[in-house]
């Protein structure tokens, strides 16, 4: 089990989150491109956002943002 505590402006309708558990996991990754900030999202791996971005509802510019974002970095390989 990997138990985060999230800060209360990521989640606050819970104190815990299992990361082990896939709907959760997909959900604060979610939460964190949403509404986190810098240094949340830099605790992310590129590995984690590639993996869930076509799983996760996001709005149509925060999607957009990545998109454009994680063409330029398989760009520079």
């Amino acid at each position: 089990m990997s138990l985060i505590h999230p800060p209360a402006y990521i989640v606050w309708s819970t104190d815990w989150i299992d990361l082990s558990d896939p709907f959760q996991r997909l959900w604060y990754i979610q939460q964190v491109l949403t509404q986190g900030r810098a240094e949340d999202i830099q605790a992310l791996s590129i590995e984690d956002i590639t993996s869930v971005l076509d799983e996760i509802t996001l709005p149509e510019e925060v999607r957009s943002l990545w998109m454009r974002f994680l063409e330029t970095h398989r760009a520079k390989g």
